[in-house]
């Protein structure tokens, strides 16, 4: 969701699926809408956008995951870069369910759902 689709032909290039809302008709879609659709289908949302963090931390859920990209450099490549920089400990959090969230200088994870394993 509005990012480039040049990180997405990075992605498969990596052997990563990848969909672009405006693709598939999801352009002017709710943000609640596409977190369904990326639920169904067992899809990571890649975004800028926090909306989607704070909508999964408030619902409960433990999927659809999303990757929140908060860096200065939003060109695809450094992205792309960030990403796999990173994939031996966002991968499996994204997997099992998590929202992380790039920035310029560390990446954070919170696994979903949010609060798991608070009492």
């Amino acid at each position: 969701m509005n990012l480039p689709r040049q990180l997405g032909r990075l992605l498969a290039g990596r052997g990563h699926g990848w969909r672009h809302v405006a693709d598939i008709g999801f352009y002017k879609a709710m943000d609640k809408e596409i977190l369904a659709e990326a639920k169904i289908r067992g899809e990571v949302i890649l975004t800028h956008d926090l909306d989607y963090g704070t909508l999964l931390a408030f619902s409960g859920e433990s999927e659809p995951s999303v990757a929140i990209f908060r860096q200065s450099d939003i060109l695809p490549s450094a992205l792309f870069e960030s990403m796999m920089r990173n994939w031996h400990e966002c991968g499996p959090a994204l997997e099992a369910g998590a929202i992380v969230i790039f920035e310029d200088t560390a990446i954070r994870i919170r696994p979903l759902p949010i609060g798991r394993g608070l009492s």
